[in-house]
């Protein structure tokens, strides 16, 4: 994973995230909720952006991010504790109603994925909705020390076709930080 880069680069991407406009990513996943009220979980919460912007909708928000510069730093903007963790560690079963993965899962091995990827499904109640994003493209790639996996449908589902049937919805985006706008973001939202 990417720890020793966020690690070193909480202040200027801490500042960097909280400015990104998030709002259609954020109505995505909102319209699919079953349920108007009760725990999400952000996993790799970096910044606590969308931690934040959860609970003053009146969500409960567990936030957990491996890196412990930044949970410090998403500590105090969200006012209260972030777990330190690594999300492949993570033990829920049937309490969320939503798992927010924005950016934070594509550090891992594929491998590792499909392990997280079963955790969350594990933590979900009934009916509950799972969004994540991933850089856009077939070739993963590394920058700053930092392993990204690409996807693209094709790719997702060639790697992980059991979760056809849990998927809503595929969509891209474009970056919405500022300078990063040419690329390009794989999101799905997939249900329990």
């Amino acid at each position: 994973m990417s720890v020793k880069y966020y690690n070193e680069n909480s202040e200027s991407f801490f500042y960097e995230t909280l400015k990104a406009d998030m709002t259609y990513m954020y109505q995505k996943f909102l319209e699919n909720l079953t349920k108007k009220s009760g725990k999400i979980l952000d996993l790799g919460c970096g910044s606590g952006r969308d931690s934040k912007y959860f609970k003053s909708l009146g969500f409960q928000v567990i936030s957990i991010d491996a890196s412990e510069e930044l949970a410090k730093k998403a500590s105090k903007y969200i006012e209260q504790d972030v777990i330190i963790g690594d999300m492949r560690d993570i033990e829920y079963e049937d309490e969320f109603i939503g798992v927010w993965a924005c950016a934070s899962i594509l550090h891992l091995e594929i491998k590792d994925i499909e392990i997280v990827f079963r955790k969350i499904f594990k933590s979900l109640e009934k009916g509950g909705i799972f969004y994540a994003s991933f850089k856009y493209g077939d070739e993963n790639y590394i920058k700053n020390g930092r392993k990204f996996i690409n996807f693209t449908e094709e790719k997702f589902f060639n790697l992980f076709p059991q979760y056809r049937e849990n998927c809503i919805e595929i969509f891209k985006t474009f970056d919405v930080r500022e300078g990063r706008e040419s690329e390009s973001w794989f999101n799905i939202i997939l249900k329990k």
